[in-house]
């Protein structure tokens, strides 16, 4: 296996360096095409932010205020989806809400006692 992941020539058969010697320096570093090129900076000046006082184009406020109406129409509209009927599960869950802490603890208190008596009633009557 020795060979399988080497070179079959012995690694130090070239002359290297000494040790405590560094390699030449280079006489020139090679700067990238894209370094040289200016940037082009252009178009209208913009203003950063929600404020449109000063020079701020009305187009751009119009589809804004646009966005906004859409927006504001579609929560309304998913809204009144929400309202609707769901049927019984629904007014279960709504009915559930509406309750305090005290009331749901009172329900399922008196569930359990109900349970209690019918397991109770139908121990006595298997022992008859």
């Amino acid at each position: 296996m020795g060979n399988l992941c080497s070179s079959e020539r012995d690694p130090f058969s070239q002359p290297g360096r000494p040790l405590g010697t560094t390699p030449p320096a280079p006489t020139s570093a090679s700067v990238p095409a894209a370094a040289k090129a200016p940037r082009k900076v252009g178009g209208p000046p913009r203003t950063l932010g929600g404020s449109t006082t000063g020079s701020g184009s009305t187009s751009t406020t119009a589809a804004a205020d646009d966005a906004r109406a859409r927006a504001a129409a579609a929560a309304e509209e998913r809204l009144q989806k929400s309202k609707q009927g769901g049927g019984k599960l629904k007014a279960q869950l709504d009915q559930r809400r509406g309750m305090t802490d005290a009331e749901a603890l009172r329900q399922a208190s008196e569930t359990e006692q109900r349970q209690r008596a019918v397991d109770q009633s139908t121990q006595a009557l298997s022992h008859s």
